[in-house]
């Protein structure tokens, strides 16, 4: 696997360099990770019933910021990370901040895996297992490893967190010190009266007219803000109008925050309004927008996030006239960085969809095979199509399964072949 070699390669730099300051005991260290991470690859090429969807949750805290880190462990392998810098109390606790960035980071993302390690236990660890199951649509673990190789990836997660609050926290800060300069900078652009220190953007994926789907991610301060991320599985467009699509997530994102914005002692997630909407595609789709919101009688600026022939970024669409942002500056990075969230965050819901579908649609037909196993036998097998060439045996050692369930589903596939 490509990511694993790239951190073992790195694990293995930060080794010899340990090494050559006279740092054993830290070129201990790494020495256990990088055999960790092996060994992970090694039993999970063993056996498919090994295989796992897992995130490991690492966090370093300073006096005013903390890194969380993120390891994803797909079908067994670490397949990449993301790093995020948190603002912090002194008086936090690190399980007070373990806990809120599981509340903030889970709220904004499209997969929930199966299990999920942290360092420490949490206080509200019922409550908060409750709700991730809730949004996975079956149940969730939250564990802290206390031995093997689960607790060495642990250590190493958190290591790398701890490095990276201690390396590259100014980097960091001075990406965001980049980014709320970008937003000065937009606003000078085209003209607005304030800095728009909320931005929401808005992206619509289908194929051939199929689960229409929308995404609405959030910037504060030029930094993605997850928690208020949102997906919308658009209800009352038929076939492919983007333009339809556009106009019903914007109406039901404002109508919603308008409503929440007059209830008392309610969750208000909805009721800040953004101070500029950007929405994937030209003109059309910003006329819409412009339309939807003056139906509310609000005047929050809308720009259009146009791409050129090879699908990168090329300008923005502002008061009917294209402005062209230049390459290589703050404002571009940001601009282009928001367009390409707001696409993969439609188009992961979108797959989700379809891979709900694709199970619904065909597996639905085997009796006595219920969702916990389809799902067991799409993540094992990868396709309808790997679970209907695997051999009766593959199905036995597939997780959730048995011999009875195997017998079935190979039947089911024989009979269909004819």
């Amino acid at each position: 696997n490509g990511k694993e070699e790239e951190l073992i390669r790195e694990l293995e730099k930060r080794m010899v360099e340990a090494s050559d300051n006279l740092l054993f005991e830290h070129a201990a260290t790494y020495r256990d990770q990088i055999e960790a991470i092996r060994n992970l690859g090694e039993k999970q090429k063993v056996s498919r019933a090994n295989f796992k969807d897992i995130d490991i949750i690492g966090v370093a805290c300073g006096e005013s910021d903390a890194i969380a880190q993120i390891f994803f462990v797909r079908s067994g392998k670490i397949t990449g990370r993301e790093d995020y810098l948190l603002s912090v109390n002194l008086e936090d606790s690190p399980e007070e901040i373990i806990g809120s960035f599981i509340k903030q980071y889970y709220t904004g993302t499209v997969y929930i895996p199966k299990e999920i390690f942290i360092e420490r236990e949490l206080e509200d660890l019922e409550l908060i297992t409750s709700w991730l199951s809730e949004l996975r649509g079956n149940r969730v673990l939250i564990k802290v490893p206390q031995k093997g190789e689960n607790s060495m990836l642990m250590k190493m997660v958190r290591k790398n967190a701890e490095e990276k609050l201690n390396k590259d926290i100014n980097k960091i800060k001075t990406q965001k010190e980049e980014n709320i300069t970008a937003a000065n900078e937009l606003a000078g652009l085209i003209g607005l009266d304030r800095v728009p220190l909320r931005i929401e953007a808005f992206d619509i994926s289908n194929i051939q007219g199929l689960e229409n789907v929308g995404s609405m991610v959030v910037y504060e301060d030029g930094e993605p803000k997850r928690s208020d991320y949102r997906r919308f599985r658009i209800k009352n467009v038929y076939g492919q109008d983007d333009y339809k699509s556009m106009e019903e997530i914007i109406d039901r994102r404002i109508n919603r925050g308008l409503i929440e914005s007059s209830l008392d002692g309610k969750q208000k997630t909805f009721s800040q309004l953004p101070d500029l909407i950007l929405v994937d595609g030209g003109k059309g789709h910003v006329s819409i927008a412009e339309e939807t919101l003056k139906n509310y009688g609000l005047m929050i600026p809308v720009c259009g996030m146009v791409k050129d022939d090879r699908h990168i970024t090329r300008g923005l669409i502002y008061k009917k006239k294209e402005v062209m942002l230049l390459r290589n500056t703050k404002l571009y990075r940001l601009v282009s960085s928001i367009q390409n969230e707001a696409h993969r965050f439609a188009i992961s819901y979108h797959r989700n969809l379809r891979k709900k579908n694709v199970l619904k649609t065909i597996l639905d037909d085997i009796i006595g095979i219920g969702e916990k196993r389809k799902l067991s036998l799409l993540n094992t097998f990868g396709s309808v199509e790997g679970i209907a060439n695997a051999t009766m045996e593959e199905l036995q050692k597939a997780p959730s399964m048995n011999k009875m369930s195997a017998i079935k589903v190979f039947e089911f596939f024989e009979k269909t072949r004819g």
